[in-house]
This record gives C-alpha cells, structure tokens and sequence, in this order.
C-alpha cells in the first residue's frame, strides 16, 4: 500500500512539474539579437544590426529618403543599422507598435534613431497591429527581403562601437515602463 502511494504522488508531481513547461515566460532582455523580446503585448526580435556603407547598392536603397538637409556622417561617425521585426501574437486586439528607441553604450552614451526615413525597408511604427499580423508586412519588400525586418537608423561614432556591448532597448508605446532590451552583435 505504502509502495502505490509513494508512486501516485510521484507520478502526481511529475504532472504538476510539466504542466508548468507548458507556460512561456516573459522575456525583456536577450544576451544577443535573435531571440524574441516581449514589450507590451506585442513580441519584437532584433535580426541583425550592423554599420552602413552608403557605397554599397544595398545600403544605399537603406539610406534612401533621408530628411531634406541630412548630412552624411562626419569622419568619426557611421550610419548603424537594427532591423526589428515585430508580431501580435497573443493580443486579440490590435495595439500600436513602438516609436521610441534607443542605443546605450558602457560609457553611458545614448544615441536616439537619427530620423524617420521615408522608404520600403525603413521601420514605421503602426496604431494597429492586428492579432496575428507582421511587421514588416511578409509580401512588402522589408518582409520579403533576406532580413525580414524594418530598419531603425542611427548614426554612431567609432568611438560607441568600441565600447560594447551595445545595448538596443525598445519602449512600449502603452507602458513606458515596459522597455526590451538586447545586447547587439557588432
């Protein structure tokens, strides 16, 4: 008798324990880009971020649109790029996705998106992001492109990108204290 109650609670508690492996959990900061990060409602992952080269095609279709009166960068800065992919997964609801981002770097210095660039790859944050939806959108060139994400550009000097690791945070538009964040790869 001892024997079967000993393996009925077993057996109980080895239910109990992987019923709690069902449940996600929440995640506000990743060790690398890839990973998805949960800001609000809405789950955002960092696909890549890497330094700009204006002289290369692909770059240059990047840096497209800039605001009238943008200068390049001065020698000791370069344009950097985060492409971001962002999906409403669990909301029933539509919600806005994020329009504040930033870069720290160890020193304390902290770099804001240099502008809101006007083209098919630039991210741009929407008030409704349906239940299921993307952005970028799969079938528009940021989605459909090897990447598969928006771009947030910011200018960075060489001297930021020594000091490392970088980190990219993103702040939820309902809750300013809902901040993601994500050490980048440079």
């Amino acid at each position: 008798m001892t024997r079967r109650l000993l393996m009925l609670l077993v057996l109980a508690a080895a239910l109990v324990v992987g019923g709690c492996g069902n449940k996600e959990d929440t995640r506000t900061f990743a060790a690398t880009e890839g990973p998805y990060l949960d800001v609000g409602d809405l789950k955002y992952q960092v696909q890549i971020s890497r330094l700009l080269n204006p002289a290369d095609i692909d770059d240059a279709n990047n840096l497209r649109n800039l605001p009238a009166g943008t200068l390049p960068p001065k020698a000791d800065e370069a344009w950097f790029g985060v492409w971001i992919r962002v999906e409403n997964t669990d909301s029933e609801k539509p919600l806005p996705t994020a329009t504040q981002f930033q870069i720290r770097d160890t020193q304390g210095n902290v770099f804001k998106p240099y502008a809101q660039v006007r083209n098919a790859f630039a991210y741009t944050p929407i008030e409704q992001l349906k239940q299921g939806e993307v952005l970028p959108d799969p079938n528009g060139p940021a989605g459909f492109s090897p990447i598969q994400g928006s771009l947030v550009l910011f200018k960075l000097t060489y001297e930021t990108l020594q000091n490392r690791p970088l980190v990219f945070s993103i702040t939820s538009p309902s809750n300013p204290s809902d901040v993601g964040r994500v050490n980048l790869d440079v």
